[in-house]
């Protein structure tokens, strides 16, 4: 099994014609702990996100996770190194013509040779981690926000990665459900010693689930720190942000 060290990103450009997205963009990623990546709509977050995936590739830079440089690697190598990456998508992205339980199943059926009676054991054993029990033959239209937001985060940890990518975990939930999905978030880090990365808007669900939180600001990283000291911070773009974030004081 590969040691894990986090991520690292150098140096990293990237434009879109003649729309600079990130300049000299570098972040660390410790391995174990949760991350949060906020900023406004625009400032580069998903790009960013998208370059370490390797859905985008660099103009300029360079990405290393666990210490393997990973920006240079061939589509076969690709495929390999994005087995140990989970991702929880903002919208859920699950198939509406499959059962909870079957979206579940769909990257086991697909990447491992486990029997069907054993992919059902293991897809049941997640639905209960994500607090689901019983559910495996409801329709996902047939579920609440909330709870397609969990069994979406059951299909992205079915192939056990080591990282985990999360885009706007609480987008379109209602505060109550938004606390319910992170208060899951923090427990499933503990439990699961994965490493998560966390793209958000949202500074007090950033504040509650991360260990740090780095946050970008015309295409470069303003501020990386800890979560406690983000929120005393003096850095005026900072200000700016968390001024502008309704609620925040109530934090």
């Amino acid at each position: 099994m590969t040691q894990q060290t986090g991520i690292e990103v150098r140096g990293l450009h990237k434009a879109f014609d003649e729309q600079v997205v990130l300049q000299n963009v570098n972040l660390s990623i410790p391995a174990g702990k949760t991350t949060s990546i906020i900023g406004q709509s625009g400032c580069g977050k998903s790009v960013l996100i998208k370059l370490i995936l390797g859905l985008l590739t660099a103009d300029r830079g360079e990405i290393f996770v666990d210490g393997v440089r990973v920006d240079t690697e061939n589509q076969d190598e690709l495929k390999d190194l994005r087995k140990r990456f989970g991702v929880l998508f903002q919208h859920s992205a699950l198939f509406s013509s499959m059962s909870a339980g079957e979206n579940i199943d769909f990257p086991l059926s697909h990447h491992t040779n486990k029997s069907a009676s054993e992919r059902r054991e293991r897809v049941e054993a997640l639905l209960r981690l994500v607090e689901l029990p019983g559910i495996y033959d409801i329709a996902v239209d047939a579920l609440s926000g909330g709870q397609q937001k969990r069994v979406a985060l059951a299909r992205a940890i079915a192939l056990e990665p080591d990282y985990l990518f999360f885009d706007e975990p609480n987008s379109g939930l209602d505060p109550l459900t938004s606390d319910t999905i992170d208060a899951l978030i923090t427990r499933m880090k503990t439990e699961l010693g994965i490493t998560f990365i966390v793209i958000t808007h949202d500074i007090i669900s950033a504040v509650n689930i991360s260990d740090t939180i780095a946050m970008l600001s015309q295409g470069q990283v303003a501020e990386h720190c800890d979560a406690h000291k983000f929120v005393a911070s003096k850095n005026l773009e900072i200000k700016k942000f968390l001024a502008r974030n309704r609620g925040f004081d109530a934090l």
